[in-house]
């Protein structure tokens, strides 16, 4: 079974049909560059560009940077503040030709898809998913069950917002080295697993691709740290599993 996938970033928004039975992508995903600023009508025409490229007709799965609730966008930490309160399953689905369309936390999406699919396959526990890009963000599970809108990365972390410290937009903008900035993901983590005590931390974000350049530099974790098995692709997959329901 196919449905199409897209995952909105604060700088990105990328996209392809998704073999549901693989866990994979069917195509090769379409990337566009994210309006500055990242406004609903702005990012809708981009998401909208996605899926025509892929000629698709059916329902739709997409990813937002924030929390949503019932395809509410409540929160835009990375985004335009004009997403506060929009019904953005309403407004991509009118924008799709009334196609059915389900929204859903970026982080959330990628944590299902890895719990299914990929690193977390068949782990118990408490797992925790953290993706580190532009901001970061966070998936919860306890004995697979996601509690979703986590929005761990908006945790306090020595007077700042953590993902101000931790992300690779702070790794990029500090001009880090990877060794500064595998310390401040130390430190992030933590803090998180002082506080959930978790079985096991899965890295994801386009970071994912790298693991060798900071995972083995952080230490003093007691959990497992495992970087995520579908990499930047599993906010698409799990967009579209979270249209299949």
């Amino acid at each position: 079974m196919k449905i199409m996938g897209v995952d909105i970033g604060g700088t990105g928004i990328k996209g392809a049909p998704v073999d549901l039975d693989r866990g994979d992508l069917a195509q090769e995903r379409h990337k566009v560059a994210t309006p500055q600023p990242a406004t609903p009508e702005g990012v809708a025409d981009r998401v909208v560009e996605v899926v025509s490229h892929f000629g698709w007709d059916g329902p739709v799965g997409v990813t937002f940077p924030g929390v949503v609730t019932g395809g509410v966008t409540r929160t835009a930490a990375n985004m335009d503040a004009a997403w506060v309160g929009v019904d953005t399953a309403a407004l991509l689905s009118s924008r799709l030709d009334g196609r059915p369309v389900t929204v859903l936390n970026d982080a959330d999406a990628a944590g299902v898809a890895e719990m299914t699919y990929g690193a977390g396959r068949d782990r118990g526990g408490t797992v925790i998913l953290l993706t580190l890009g532009t901001g970061i963000g966070s998936a919860l599970f306890t004995d697979g069950h996601l509690v979703a809108n986590s929005e761990l990365g908006h945790l306090e972390l020595k007077g700042h917002d953590a993902e101000t410290r931790a992300s690779v937009k702070a790794k990029e903008d500090g001009d880090l080295s990877w060794e500064h900035w595998a310390h401040r993901v130390q430190k992030y983590l933590a803090h998180v697993e002082m506080l959930f005590s978790p079985d096991l931390f899965i890295i994801g974000g386009g970071v994912s691709r790298k693991p060798e350049k900071f995972l083995p530099l952080i230490e003093g974790i007691r959990a497992e740290i495992v970087p995520a098995a579908l990499q930047n692709n599993a906010g698409i997959v799990g967009a579209a599993m979270a249209a299949k329901h």
